[in-house]
């Protein structure tokens, strides 16, 4: 088995920015390349190169030894290439099958065969070991299913190369060893896949190769047996880390109760939560997906209202029933899906970062004063670090790691007592993971109380001061992070029943 795909020399400019300067890959039959790099060095754009969407400005690709000009995604299909895009991208009133087949329906007499769609997708569905029905509308499924039909879509037309854009970030523990699965059955018939993500337990589990990727230059590919995440990690970012995770040497910064839900009740939703929260402590919540651990931060900000229980600030009973007035009580919450609930996409940077706050840029005639949401802005991009020619860019044009720092910023400005972040992390690099995670340390050393949901047991683990394992929509136990470890945590997760202990202290 041979090298099937050469990028050379591929240059990429956008306006104000050289997105990819003379980048180099390779890819052998039969193989999966890691593709790393940290956010914004331009591993999704060289893909979206590959599979049609842009078109390069300089270097050439050469697909089974010949030079190849891929017009479109149409064209990139038909040379045997498809796609898993970071970001979904099903149409969410057409049907799985539907969007699984699109433009490439079964057809009889003339017109969309549903019957045999249907049929194909069941068998494609088995096959792969989905268990999702075909006649279901994609809105109507969870954001991990909706993942898996991404999957099974760009599995369809039998590709000799998939691209993975990380994959797994929606998926649960489950899905993610199907989706392993999956891709150990596409090595076996001599497929090769390409593989972005930021987890390195899966770098290291599953590919034979990774390619470097900084500042849209390339750096180096290696063999994944023959390096290790900390030369990895060196590689991506320019530098050594000694440490993944900043220390943070206190657990409060007071003895006063700041936050304190008692008996939180909503029915499917979140079941007798009680728990509470101290200025300059992070809380973990923990729990597989689907176990309610999002669902109990959206009752206390007020999404997802409860049906009995109270909320105390500061010892005095509050009315927290909506968004708006969870911002006037200065909580703020930065949501798991960064796209859809945490950024207005098609706006500029300037304008997601003034959002949750217009009152500060309001004249007396409540109207937007531009001046001051250009120096609000400004100040946020750099004290946040935030990579983007200007604040006037549009925020689907950024990497992922610096839309969520633009999430961020937009909380920061309404000055929170209290911060919930749902998988603050998720889909970004390992460098912009340690600038948030400092920024979390230096919010808490001013006494800001913080709740962090987290998938990732080592990141909830390293940067929590009390952790509540979450299950069934419930709290099941508390437990001291420097105290237990995954397999501990994981037991209580697969318990049949638990007695939940006692959390208010």
């Amino acid at each position: 088995m041979g090298t099937i795909l050469e990028m050379k020399e591929i240059k990429k400019v956008f306006p104000g920015v050289v997105a990819l300067d003379g980048v180099n890959i390779s890819l052998d039959q039969g193989k999966v390349l890691a593709l790393l790099g940290e956010n914004g060095a331009g591993k999704s754009t060289l893909m979206k190169i590959l599979s049609g969407s842009y078109v390069p400005d300089g270097g050439h690709i050469e697909l089974f030894g010949q030079k190849v000009n891929i017009r479109n995604v149409v064209h990139a299909r038909e040379l045997g290439i498809s796609i898993i895009y970071q970001e979904l991208s099903l149409s969410p009133n057409m049907t799985v099958a539907e969007n699984i087949w699109a433009l490439y329906e079964p057809v009889k007499f003339g017109l969309i065969n549903d019957a045999e769609m249907n049929r194909k997708t069941k068998e494609l569905l088995d096959e792969l070991d989905i268990h999702i029905s075909p006649s279901a509308l994609v809105r109507d499924l969870s954001i991990s299913n909706q993942q898996m039909v991404e999957i099974a879509k760009a599995v369809s037309s039998n590709p000799k190369i998939i691209i993975m854009d990380e994959p797994t970030s929606a998926l649960s523990s489950k899905e993610t060893r199907t989706l392993f699965n999956i891709i150990t059955r596409l090595k076996s018939q001599g497929n090769s896949v390409i593989y972005i993500s930021h987890r390195m337990e899966e770098i290291f589990e599953i590919t034979d190769t990774v390619s470097v990727l900084r500042d849209g230059k390339y750096i180096g590919t290696v063999k994944t047996k023959d390096t290790s995440p900390d030369d990895l990690i060196t590689m991506m970012v320019g530098r050594n880390m000694d440490e993944v995770y900043p220390p943070k040497d206190f657990k409060r910064t007071s003895d006063e109760i700041l936050l304190e839900i008692r008996d939180y009740h909503r029915k499917g939703s979140y079941h007798n939560i009680s728990f509470s929260l101290r200025p300059g402590e992070i809380l973990g919540l923990y729990g597989l997906m689907g176990s309610g651990r999002t669902e109990i931060v959206q009752g206390i900000f007020g999404m997802l209202k409860r049906e009995r229980g109270d909320l105390f600030l500061h010892g005095k009973k509050v009315k927290v029933n909506t968004p708006l007035q969870a911002i006037e009580k200065r909580i703020a919450f930065v949501t798991e899906d960064r796209k859809h609930e945490g950024l207005v996409l098609t706006s500029s940077v300037y304008e997601n970062i003034t959002l949750a706050n217009l009152d500060k840029v309001l004249n007396k005639l409540r109207l937007i004063k531009h001046d001051k949401e250009v120096n609000i802005s400004n100040r946020h991009v750099d004290a946040l670090k935030i990579k983007t020619p200007s604040i006037y860019q549009t925020v689907n044009k950024l990497s992922g790691g610096n839309q969520q720092k633009i999430v961020l910023s937009k909380w920061f400005e309404i000055e929170p007592e209290i911060l919930i972040l749902d998988e603050p992390t998720r889909g970004i690099d390992v460098g912009a993971k340690f600038e948030i995670y400092k920024l979390m340390i230096e919010l808490a050393s001013k006494g800001v109380g913080i709740i962090l949901i987290s998938s990732e047991l080592p990141e909830i683990l390293h940067m929590s001061d009390r952790l509540l394992v979450i299950k069934d929509h419930e709290v099941t136990v508390e437990l001291d992070p420097k105290q237990t470890t995954q397999e501990e945590i994981m037991s209580y997760i697969t318990k049949t029943k638990s007695k939940q202990t006692d959390i208010t202290s």
